[in-house]
């Protein structure tokens, strides 16, 4: 998609996908259908970094992914230094332990020369749903502790070819004849967020609501019935201070997969009230694949900008699902 936020919104407006046939084959020797980025244009590996031979290719990717989207994100603002960054990263899937760990905070200051705040910054590992949930903590450091900003990001790639194999053996990658699958996808996405209403002099172009969280007690992981509470608690409690038929596009994280689908019939169901007729429902995972940690940061940014531009004649919710029980939803308004 685009380099850039503009870019990747007016690709997604337009229908563009970057989902292609790879070099990465299934176990029925059929290629996989992805949506990563083209090598060139990513930014190399900082020298200090490249020499860091623990680094997983995966983590290499993410830190290069990352530098982009966050030096974009904080550019509107002089000094960078006292702003705490709330990252979210990639769930662990199955047993594997998780892809980076608390450390790729302080690589990406180095990666990025970035020098955001080490105080109050932190790490969560919870896929999807993290972007939106760390929402709630980036309130209280905006309301509660007086920080004149935070950074929300979140940045995650499937370019690994283990857990591609692990993907692949549940049936789940997208490929000729699979047809329950997804399209692994890669990307990075960061908010710079301010308690301050707008002013003509400031750069806001959206409001975020508190988000609504929730657990689906029957995720993949689980044995127990698949019911989809989780994701309707998550958006009843995101829509419940919104007028009703208020809410005219969805963004979300579904990506293709029937799984995703049927908790969003139950969670739409419950909050009906706050939608408008015609509702549009967006998925951009059609057009970039499935982001994992990087869908909450990215499809807000994707709300934020179709509210700025007039496209919407309402406000917009946007939701979440990750691989285990998190479920998060929040609204996003003029």
């Amino acid at each position: 998609m685009g380099l850039k936020a503009a870019a990747t919104a007016a690709a997604v407006r337009a229908g563009i996908s970057r989902q292609r046939e790879s070099s990465f084959w299934n176990s029925k020797g059929e290629p996989m259908i992805v949506a990563f980025l083209e090598d060139e244009h990513l930014p190399p590996l900082a020298p200090e970094l490249a020499r860091n031979r623990r680094l997983s290719r995966r983590h290499q990717r993410m830190l290069r992914l990352a530098t982009r989207a966050l030096r974009e994100a904080v550019s509107p603002v002089a000094r960078v230094d006292t702003i705490p960054l709330l990252l979210v990263g990639p769930e662990p899937y199955a047993a594997e332990e998780a892809a980076i760990g608390a450390e790729f905070l302080m690589q990406l200051r180095v990666q990025t020369n970035v020098t955001f705040s080490r105080e109050h910054s932190s790490t969560a590992f919870q896929g999807r749903a993290g972007g939106i949930a760390v929402l709630e903590h980036a309130s209280r450091l905006l309301h509660e502790q007086g920080q004149p900003y935070v950074l929300v990001g979140g940045v995650d790639s499937h370019v690994d070819p283990e857990l591609l194999g692990l993907l692949d053996r549940a049936g789940r990658v997208h490929a000729c004849g699979v047809t329950d699958g997804f399209v692994p996808g890669e990307g990075a996405g960061f908010l710079l967020l301010s308690a301050q209403r707008r002013t003509p002099e400031s750069v806001g172009i959206a409001h975020v609501a508190a988000p609504g969280l929730g657990e689906e007690r029957g995720h993949r992981r689980s044995e127990e019935p698949h019911l989809g509470d989780g994701l309707a608690d998550a958006v009843r409690a995101a829509v419940a201070g919104a007028p009703d038929a208020s809410i005219s596009s969805v963004f979300c994280s579904l990506n293709g997969e029937s799984f995703g689908a049927k908790e969003w019939g139950v969670a739409a169901i419950r909050s009906s009230s706050a939608f408008r007729d015609g509702l549009h429902l967006r998925h951009p995972a059609d057009c970039f694949g499935d982001l994992g940690a990087a869908s909450g940061p990215v499809l807000l940014g994707l709300a934020a900008v179709e509210l700025m531009r007039g496209d919407s004649p309402g406000s917009s919710l946007v939701w979440c699902a990750s691989e285990g029980a998190p479920r998060a939803a929040v609204v996003v308004s003029r």
